[in-house]
Formats: structure tokens, C-alpha cells, sequence
């Protein structure tokens, strides 16, 4: 009998083991995946002061007109990347302009690289936590509160009122994912769908996988 309880348990710790190993490679392909797909920005505020607050709304929108100009017609996140990284002393001389255009004197760091992130919503589109290609802009201290969007595809412009994502934007997500890793960003109503980002954003937050390059 003791025989027995023991092979039960020692299978039930293998099942167990066996299910683990395969929810986090799973959960490790399709974070590396989306995470391949998207590049976001980052604009960090000087301080959490309500002044610091309203400048660092002022740069991004400045920032926004300018990348939307540029990157309006990229077709991949590599091409958006290169488009952003010729341009990079651009963007920051336009953060620099509009902070001077406010009356501060912040100076303005910027850098492309691989940040982490918290788990985001952009509308009806939403990006789980992990690690993320960006272009990271941080105002004077860079002590305040974060603000994130995605460069490519184009979610920055969501409109609020609708909470919706433009068709374009989606189809140029769903184009870089597959069929799962789409539904996993964009049916949140769908209760599986759900447990499985769940999923992924618990094994993030828990340290056991990454898409840090």
C-alpha cells in the first residue's frame, strides 16, 4: 500500500513537473513573440510634480506628431527601428525644443534599447508584461511617473472615446503574430483566451521567463 502511495506520488510530482516545464516554454515563445513584433515608447517625467507631469504630456505629443510623420508608412518593426534610430537626434532636439518652449531647462536622455515592461492596454488591444524593444525618452531626473504607447504598430493614437484600435494598426499586428498570439492581445473577452495571458503575465511577474535580449 505504502508501495503504492508512493509511485502515485512521485507521478503526480512528475505530471506536475511535466505541465510546469511546458506552461513556461509556452509562455516564454509567445512572450518572445509579441515582444518581436511591437516597438514601443517610453517618455519617463522629470517628477510626479503636476507641472513635471503636464510637460512630460507636452514632449510626448510633440514627439508623437514627429514620429507619426516618419514612421507612417514602416511596414515592420525593423524598418521603424531604422527609421527611428537615423532620426534619433531629431526626436531629442524636439523634446529639448518643447521643454525650453514650457520654460524649463530639463536636460533630455534618449535611447533605443530592450526595457521591461508592465502589463498594458491600448484600447481593445492589450500587451502583457515583459521586456520590450523601445525608444526611451527621459525628462531631466526621470524620477516621475512612466508613460507607455507603441511605436509600431501604430498604437498611440487609439481613440479614447471608443476605446478602439484602428483596423490598420491591428492588421499590421496580426500580420507579425500567429493566429494564438493575436487572439492572446485582442479577445480578452474570451475566458480561455484570458487565462492563458493571465498565464503569461504571472510567469512574467514571477521572474521564470523573459524576452530580455
Amino acid at each position: 500500500m505504502k508501495k503504492n502511495l508512493k509511485m502515485v506520488i512521485i507521478l503526480t510530482f512528475l505530471l506536475f513537473l511535466y505541465t510546469s516545464i511546458c506552461a513556461i516554454s509556452y509562455a516564454q515563445t509567445i512572450s518572445t513573440d509579441i515582444a518581436n513584433s511591437v516597438f514601443r515608447l517610453h517618455v519617463i517625467a522629470n517628477s510626479d510634480s503636476e507641472e513635471d507631469q503636464a510637460l512630460k504630456y507636452k514632449v510626448r505629443d510633440s514627439l508623437l506628431t514627429y514620429m507619426n510623420s516618419i514612421c507612417e508608412n514602416s511596414s515592420s518593426k525593423e524598418e521603424a527601428i531604422s527609421v527611428v534610430e537615423k532620426n534619433k537626434d531629431i526626436f531629442e532636439q524636439i523634446a529639448i525644443n518643447t521643454i525650453k518652449e514650457e520654460g524649463y531647462s530639463y536636460p533630455v536622455t534618449i535611447n533605443i534599447g530592450n526595457f521591461e515592461f508592465p502589463t498594458k492596454n491600448y484600447g481593445d488591444i492589450s500587451l502583457p508584461a515583459g521586456y520590450y524593444d523601445a525608444l526611451r525618452v527621459e525628462i531631466g531626473e526621470a524620477k516621475g511617473q512612466n508613460w507607455w504607447c507603441v511605436m509600431f504598430p501604430p498604437l498611440c493614437f487609439v481613440d479614447i472615446s471608443s476605446g478602439v484600435v484602428p483596423e490598420e494598426s491591428k492588421e499590421l499586428m496580426e500580420n507579425s503574430l500567429s493566429e494564438e498570439e493575436f487572439a492572446l492581445v485582442s479577445e480578452q473577452s474570451n475566458n480561455e483566451i484570458q487565462f492563458k495571458f493571465k498565464l503569461l503575465e504571472f510567469f512574467n511577474n514571477a521572474g521564470l521567463i523573459t524576452a530580455k535580449k
